[in-house]
């Protein structure tokens, strides 16, 4: 059934094919041209009354609407995803290179734009953000990595509909993936032992930073011997960055601000060996790779290589290293928020 309003103003209707539509309980749609002339349809109106009231909106804000702003706004929702996300991202000046704004670029660019980069603005609904979401879960994009490129969407596409690219909000009702922090297993000390006992050197030196010093994956990447600025004390002031494989900043920090951590006698003398067997570079980096840096990738091979020489412990991963600290100082009486300062975590 269809039911008609004045000329102009659109219908409403279902289109279920139940012999009496008016009282079955499939929801109604309705059909309207917006104010470039476009015709466009909105579903889910559970009464008549509702699906009138959302028409007469829709008409009003046609009629509100100037003919320079509709065309302006149908220009821009002639513009690809591709084309706004990047206007967009230039447009976000409290980003910084090297934390927040990396990572929602790399949402961009290897995520957004191979996947949605070529649609044009105005042809986003929620349902093509819904089967976006079901390709990163088939293509294995972990849940935690699924929740940050959703809201990278969500932001470019929520940008683009105030703008009026979008009769509607392609990003309305739509939830975020269910992700659940993985269980942190900290490590004994017999296990720590045999760790080190049969890691390589340069990762069993990251796992002396992590567990000596509270030190995250990049921030013991980058440990310098210029970092050692008293017999007991080490400064931790950047990290070698996971997704551009050079130093920056420390998350939680801004560029040129620092931590200091105690530095135990038997992490200084791990550094000091090290030194004497394999030197360091000219800025003073300890660990390094073909590029000069000890990357993320370089980390992740050693990792699986030092797993597989190990027992099976479910949970266990290498961020244990770094709470195997935590606890030790815990365990010394250093308050739950003094160790957070240690562990660069406030």
């Amino acid at each position: 059934m269809a039911g008609q309003l004045a000329r102009g103003m659109g219908s409403f209707f279902k289109d279920c094919g139940c012999a009496r539509p008016t009282r079955c309980l499939h929801p109604y749609t309705i059909r309207f041209r917006n104010g470039v002339g476009k015709q466009l349809e909105e579903g889910g109106f559970a009464t008549q009354d509702e699906a009138i009231d959302r028409l007469i909106e829709v008409y009003a804000e046609k009629k509100r609407t100037e003919p320079s702003v509709a065309e302006a706004r149908r220009e821009l929702g002639q513009q690809t995803v591709a084309e706004f996300a990047r206007q967009w991202l230039r447009r976000q000046r409290r980003m910084t290179v090297y934390s927040t704004g990396e990572h929602v670029s790399s949402s961009i660019n290897v995520h957004i734009v191979p996947r949605l980069g070529s649609r044009k603005l105005i042809s986003v609904t929620r349902m093509v953000v819904e089967r976006f979401l079901d390709d990163l879960e088939a293509d294995g994009v972990g849940r935690g990595n699924q929740v940050n490129i959703l809201r990278a969407l969500k932001a470019i596409l929520r940008d683009a509909y105030d703008k009026g690219a979008m009769a509607d909000d392609p990003v309305r009702g739509v939830q975020e993936p269910e992700y659940v922090r993985q269980r942190v297993v900290i490590p004994d000390l017999a296990y720590m032992r045999r760790a080190l006992a049969v890691a390589g050197e340069d990762l069993a030196l990251e796992i002396v930073m992590m567990v000596g010093c509270g030190l995250r994956n990049g921030e013991a990447r980058a440990v310098n011997v210029n970092n050692l600025v008293a017999d007991d004390v080490f400064r931790v002031h950047e990290q070698i960055h996971s997704n551009t494989h050079r130093p920056a900043k420390l998350k939680h920090r801004k560029l040129g601000e620092f931590r200091e951590v105690p530095l135990p006698r038997s992490v200084r003398e791990a550094i000091e060996r090290y030194e004497a067997k394999h030197g360091t570079t000219r800025e003073g980096y300890l660990l390094r790779g073909p590029s000069g840096y000890y990357t993320e990738p370089m980390e992740r091979r050693r990792v699986r290589a030092l797993f597989e020489k190990l027992p099976v412990v479910d949970g266990m991963r290498m961020y244990g290293f770094r709470h195997y600290f935590a606890t030790k100082a815990l365990g010394r009486g250093i308050p739950n928020d003094g160790a957070r300062r240690l562990l660069g975590e406030t």
